[in-house]
């Protein structure tokens, strides 16, 4: 508690003091016997002024120890002093009161050697992969290792329990040639776990099919596609085993208590999701970029990226007011940032503004992503422990834009009114219009809407003349 707390107390007389100030006339009688009165009150004085310290102390103390730790970073007292890097550390601030658990509880999240699990596919392409990720050679950089506390960190960071379905992966990579070079001259990178989150909608299959054959082109790249339904879907399965790019698809739905808010928390529970795959199979040797379906990227963000030793940050373009979000460096070092909606953020950047090296954020068992919008960015880099000096600006020292926030704008479902008795194999609108429905973007109905448009010479003609 900072003396700011403490009220002033007056200044206190010694009992030297009190005898040459109350000190009679006559000295010579009363000289090593103060008056009795003095003393007594001086000791009266002290009486009274303990008890009320002490109550008020107490009053304060109990008020901050009732407050939970999600509460004080809602209040944003979970982060200290702003321009404290020993109180940023953590992204916390004072501490509570651990709750009460089993003396074997903090074990349950250490990493331990991951459980053998049977996947769909090819086992052995599966097991070559993991070997090769073990034996990659690591950078051979110096690092200091940050102090872990993990009574302190898991007063405001829970650990990851999201509801997570995997429909499908395949860890073998197809591809022969990658940016005019074999795949096989790649095989010492470290691997980038490129997490997308997705939601069922007109436009899904269309963006991940662009974004596709951008990572067509990214050596060593495991694609993570979270979507946020409750059922696999098999179109998406057959379309990601097509590119031939190693991935893996899970389904986590967003929350039911979350879908009514507005502005809802998209994409949290997907790269929850994401993040817990990550701590299921022990992974500690890579980067992770967290890749929206629609943002648009530059291939060298990608070799940027593949340096990251703790977390590098880079600028996004078509952010907000500015056009612009990313960190502001003097010298080669991230001193501040420019973003034009900071709202008590420590860390005001977007999603796909920043990677963490993998090794890294292991040392921090409850990385964490609240299901709070707009602070999503900042509480995950929060509950790794992030601090200024740590970051590694990108992008020739962030002057250029690898990574666009572009945006494709969302219509409704499409609707095609046709009898099913035109849908058969006398034309193609029966198999087109079935993989635009098993692909969200348009179905068809017999009775609503007006007669879908079907024309010829520039006229419109009749269903039975065409179609008959």
């Amino acid at each position: 508690m900072s003396s700011a707390h403490y009220q002033a107390l007056e200044p206190q007389t010694s009992d030297e003091d009190n005898e040459d100030i109350e000190r009679p006339p006559h000295h010579h009688i009363h000289q090593n016997h103060p008056h009795p009165m003095v003393r007594k009150g001086g000791v009266a004085r002290r009486r009274c002024i303990l008890p009320l310290v002490g109550g008020a102390l107490f009053f304060i103390a109990f008020c901050y120890l009732t407050l939970s730790g999600d509460t004080r970073i809602a209040l944003g007292l979970g982060g200290g002093s702003e321009d404290s890097e020993e109180g940023s550390h953590h992204g916390l601030g004072k501490q509570g009161v651990l709750e009460s658990r089993p003396a074997h509880w903090l074990l349950r999240y250490t990493r331990q050697e991951p459980a053998k699990e049977e996947f769909r596919g090819s086992t052995t392409s599966q097991e070559t992969e993991f070997k090769l990720a073990k034996q990659e050679p690591k950078l051979k950089i110096t690092r200091r290792r940050h102090r872990f506390n993990p009574k302190i960190h898991s007063i405001n960071f829970r650990p990851l329990n999201e509801s997570l379905h995997v429909c499908s992966e395949n860890y073998e990579d197809h591809r022969q040639f990658m940016q005019d070079k074999p795949r096989s001259e790649y095989g010492q990178l470290p691997i980038i776990y490129f997490v997308t989150p997705t939601y069922p909608r007109r436009e899904q299959i269309p963006e991940l099919t662009r974004l596709a054959h951008t990572l067509l082109h990214v050596p060593r790249l495991h694609w993570l596609v979270a979507d946020d339904q409750e059922k696999c879907n098999d179109f998406m399965d057959t379309l990601l085993n097509r590119f031939g790019i190693p991935f893996t698809h899970m389904v986590s739905p967003m929350p039911s208590k979350f879908r009514n808010e507005k502005p809802a928390p998209r994409g949290v529970a997907n790269r929850r999701a994401a993040l817990q795959w990550l701590r299921q199979h022990n992974l500690t040797n890579g980067i992770l970029y967290f890749g929206d379906d629609d943002n648009t990227y530059d291939l060298r963000l990608f070799s940027e990226i593949r340096k990251t030793q703790r977390v590098s940050m880079f600028p996004v373009g078509l952010i907000a007011d500015y056009g612009v979000s990313g960190p502001v460096v003097r010298k080669g070092k991230v001193v501040a940032f420019l973003d034009s909606w900071v709202a008590g953020r420590r860390w005001p950047v977007d999603m796909a503004g920043f990677a963490v090296n993998l090794e890294y954020m292991a040392q921090y068992p409850y990385v964490n992503m609240p299901y709070k919008p707009g602070y999503e960015e900042d509480l995950f880099l929060r509950s790794i422990g992030l601090q200024m000096s740590l970051i590694e600006p990108r992008g020739n020292n962030c002057t250029e834009i690898l990574v666009w926030h572009t945006q494709t704008k969302s219509k409704k479902l499409g609707l095609v009114r046709l009898e099913s008795k035109y849908l058969d194999d006398r034309s193609n609108l029966g198999a087109l219009l079935l993989n635009l429905k098993l692909m969200g973007v348009a179905s068809t109905t017999e009775n609503e809407g007006r007669n879908a448009l079907i024309s010829k010479n520039g006229k419109e003609k009749p269903h039975s003349a065409i179609l008959s």
